[in-house]
């Protein structure tokens, strides 16, 4: 039924902890900080190109709604301007 073997019982692996050597010699927390950083970095990047700024008050929040409220009505009235051409004609 059960043959007795010579071999030695396999040995467990060693438990993962923040000092353990992930890749290139590096320790995890040590590939967690560089991951972290980069992420952060790419966030900053991107947050400094695309200008997205979440407004801090009730203030500025309403103030935002009315420029863009006005930058509207301006855009509605402009298109009911005549061309240039049409309003420097000269009758006859």
């Amino acid at each position: 039924l059960f043959q007795a073997t010579t071999e030695p019982p396999k040995k467990k692996p060693d438990p993962v902890t923040s000092e353990t050597v992930v890749i290139w010699g590096l320790r995890l927390w040590q590939v967690i900080g560089i991951f972290a950083i980069f992420v952060l970095a790419v966030i900053i990047t991107l947050c400094c190109i695309f200008k997205c700024r979440i407004p801090r008050t009730k203030k500025e929040i309403e103030a935002r709604y009315a420029q863009r409220q006005a930058a509207k009505t301006y855009a509605d009235k402009l298109e009911t301007v005549p061309p240039l051409n049409e309003l420097t004609e000269i009758p006859g």
